[in-house]
């Protein structure tokens, strides 16, 4: 009877956790937002200029955009295929220690590629580097697993906030950096600004974390049974229409990133390390609407549902893809991007909210790594796709392909989720 009394008040706490939230979830919000911001300034670093630097380990013109591809896709394969294991770790380890590994692995990865002698050595880092980091799962991961129910639109909203902001401030000064010092010393910036966030993860981030009991078979010991626990949580009701739909929106999302650069440069016609500038300056803008549209999108969907947030967004995102197709100039492409980040930032917050209300909290590690696996799955494809189609039909094509993808995400998210949140598949 006593150990019966016992269970009971277990449970009732958890419950009550589960429902409330870490008491100083605001001061872990809070750090990790600003770890975050880091993290995603460093990795945005190196983004503007990789097609160039491509170039210049001695690809020919012609391979440059399949390589660019290559090199983001090979990274997120392999983050696809490690991610459930760092989400099952986190639910046995804790969050906040997942959220470190992928910050100083990362760093060390990162800087390594500033001594890189051809491009086949840049692609085993990159392979190192989608196996070993992960930072917006993991972070999310641990803020989700903090935050009272309730607040969750408006704090993931938040994080994503500092995705975009380091999304666009990060490409910004890359391209300054690449034009002023070259293609290689950027790498080691990115190294310490994520040793930097993983110092403050680690002094700032608190985690309520109670590591599961030996015995439990949500958290088996075997590798067997960490397949049928996320198969489990793959399976559970409206997860899997969910993971569809990551899926199609990483995929579309990265169609046309290994390309971006030298689509700028044709359109200015501005020389290489020109082109770098004005990519940075490009995705800096984008960055910064999608960052202010993400604030407003997840404190819209607390309040109307994150389903019709992320059709919205979805839709207006797929149609700006299309006049791409007939910018000639700086200022055009401008407003377009900026265009586009209003789109593209309401689309995660409210994914990744539907996640955190489709699972417990104690199985968000393994359902974020679900979401990992699926999203880099996306990311992987749509790259390497983007250039071919750029390869085979021109620059501007994969921007066509890209709105068809986002405008069929939309129709994928209207018809299999149901409800306002997420709650299952119709």
């Amino acid at each position: 009877m006593d150990s019966e009394i016992i269970d009971e008040l277990l449970e009732e706490r958890a419950a009550r956790q589960e429902a409330d939230g870490h008491p100083r979830w605001r001061v872990t919000l809070y750090t990790m937002w600003v770890a975050q911001l880091f993290a995603m300034i460093g990795f945005a670093f190196v983004m503007p200029f990789m097609p160039f630097y491509v170039r210049q380990l001695g690809v020919p013109d012609s391979r440059v955009p399949i390589w660019a591809g290559l090199l983001t896709s090979g990274c997120g394969l392999t983050m696809s295929l490690v991610a459930p294991l760092w989400g099952h770790l986190a639910d046995r380890y804790g969050r906040k220690l997942m959220v470190q590994r992928a910050m100083f692995g990362g760093a060390v990865i990162l800087s390594a590629m500033a001594y890189v002698q051809n491009v086949k050595q840049l692609l085993g880092l990159r392979v190192m580097q989608g196996a070993v980091t992960g930072t917006v799962s993991a972070s999310v991961a641990l803020v989700s697993s903090v935050t009272p129910m309730a607040r969750m639109g408006f704090a993931l909203g938040l994080m994503q906030t500092a995705v975009f902001a380091g999304n666009s401030i990060g490409p910004y000064l890359g391209g300054i950096a690449a034009e002023q010092f070259g293609y290689r010393t950027p790498f080691l910036v990115t190294g310490g600004l994520l040793v930097a966030g993983g110092l403050l993860v680690l002094i700032g981030a608190k985690e309520r974390f109670t590591p599961p009991a030996g015995g439990s078979e949500e958290v088996g010991n075997s590798f067997w049974d960490l397949l049928t626990s996320l198969y489990e949580i793959a399976t559970a009701p409206g997860v899997l229409i969910l993971l569809v739909v990551y899926t199609l929106m990483n995929l579309s999302g990265s169609f046309v990133g290994p390309i971006f650069p030298l689509f700028v440069e044709k359109v200015t016609g501005t020389p290489e390390k020109a082109a770098a500038s004005a990519t940075g300056l490009l995705l800096m803008v984008q960055g910064f609407t999608a960052a202010l549209a993400s604030v407003a999108a997840g404190r819209l969907s607390d309040r109307h549902g994150h389903k019709l947030v992320l059709i919205c967004c979805s839709v207006f995102a797929g149609l700006v893809c299309f006049p791409h197709l007939a910018a000639r100039n700086m200022d055009q492409l401008l407003f377009l991007r900026a265009l586009a980040g209003v789109g593209a930032g309401g689309m995660a917050p409210a994914m990744n909210a539907m996640i955190a209300t489709a699972v417990p909290r104690r199985n968000l590690g393994k359902a974020y790594g679900l979401t990992t696996t699926a999203g880099a799955f996306g990311w992987a494809t749509g790259p390497f796709l983007g250039g071919v189609a750029a390869t085979q039909f021109g620059l501007r094509a994969p921007f066509a392909i890209m709105g068809c993808l986002l405008l069929g995400m939309a129709l994928v998210a209207q018809r299999g989720i149901r409800g306002g949140n997420g709650d299952g598949p119709s």
